[in-house]
């Protein structure tokens, strides 16, 4: 092989090479972008650990009028401790001109998939059962058809109730007022 012919190999084989590890680079950088922005909020930050949000009517075909709003949610520097959540719920049932309401400020947040159970402290209310209590909600984030529980079924899990705890989310939401939206809490588990 002449000297010009394996010149034109080396530069075709090198040319391949650069091609190659360009493609490489490229792919390993688009990779750890899109995980960046899979884990992260969409803006270049982390996105946070868990969160209830929305608004909605419990069923009732005898006209009660019970709502339901959270604004619940968990930093990303908090993951590991659900008791660090803030924010409020707030809960209403009226009938016939008479019921009550409550706010809460939230102690307690966990989230699975699209099951939510959240506590808070009542600050706020006009009922005097539920002043300075804690109560326990559950929500199940299904599009249109959400669901709820809350833990005051029965008198003993109203009196001492423990952060994050409530029951089965029971309760229909009445349609067209479901809206909860649920952020799945991703948990850390440890590799080794």
């Amino acid at each position: 092989m002449n000297r010009r012919a394996h010149r034109s190999v080396n530069h075709r084989v090198n040319r391949r090479t650069k091609i190659a590890a360009l493609a490489v680079a490229l792919l390993v950088t688009a990779g750890a972008a899109g995980s960046a922005v899979a884990s992260g909020d969409g803006k270049g930050g982390s996105r946070e650990a868990a969160a209830l949000t929305g608004t909605a009517k419990l069923y009732r075909p005898a006209g009660d009028d019970i709502t339901f709003s959270f604004d619940a949610h968990l930093a990303a520097k908090d993951n590991k401790d659900p008791q660090a959540a803030t924010g409020t719920l707030r809960f209403s049932h009226y009938k016939g001109g008479k019921g009550g309401y409550a706010v809460a400020k939230v102690d307690c947040l966990v989230t699975g998939g699209k099951v939510a159970v959240v506590t808070g402290i009542v600050t706020e209310t006009d009922v005097p059962a539920f002043e300075d209590k804690r109560v326990g909600i559950s929500v199940h984030d299904n599009g249109k058809h959400d669901r709820l529980g809350y833990n005051w079924m029965t008198r003993e899990e109203y009196e001492e109730l423990p952060p994050c705890m409530s029951t089965a989310p029971f309760e229909r939401t009445k349609a067209g007022t479901g809206d909860f939206t649920v952020l799945p809490w991703q948990l850390d588990y440890p590799t080794e």
